[in-house]
């Protein structure tokens, strides 16, 4: 749409999606996050015209970085690179999520009122499911 893939270069050490690589992209950058902070700056707004807004300008930036973040070229040491970051991510998470879940069953059962977070648990056994998927279709893919 507006943007260009060669006005970007994929994000390797600050997380994922892509960063500015020439004027163009900070140009680029800026032009969607000035707009942004000025709409959240004015007071004009209710909460809920805000967060309507907000949710617009953000699938518009996402809508048109999508394809950049998709099509940007890696050669093959890149790909491994990025699989094991990836992966490494993905262990922390798994990680902090186990440990958030047990957290909240000891803090509910001394409380004596059981509770937890069902968005966590999803988390983990959708990844669970994911990984799984993933395996059996590469397995059977013979990669």
């Amino acid at each position: 749409m507006i943007a260009k893939p060669e006005w970007f270069e994929r994000r390797k050490y600050s997380g994922w999606g892509v960063t500015p690589r020439s004027w163009q992209g900070w140009v680029y950058t800026l032009a969607i996050l000035v707009p942004l902070v000025i709409f959240q700056a004015l007071p004009y707004w209710d909460a809920q015209v805000r967060t309507a807004g907000t949710v617009f300008w953000v699938v518009f930036v996402l809508l048109d970085l999508l394809p950049i973040m998709v099509t940007l070229k890696k050669d093959e040491r890149e790909y491994k690179n990025e699989a094991i970051a990836e992966r490494n991510a993905a262990w922390f998470m798994v990680l902090v999520l186990v440990i958030g879940i047990l957290y909240e069953i000891v803090i509910s059962g001394l409380n004596n009122e059981f509770s937890i977070n069902w968005f966590m648990v999803l988390a983990l056994f959708g990844g669970a499911v994911v990984k799984g998927v993933s395996s059996y279709n590469l397995d059977h893919k013979g990669v």
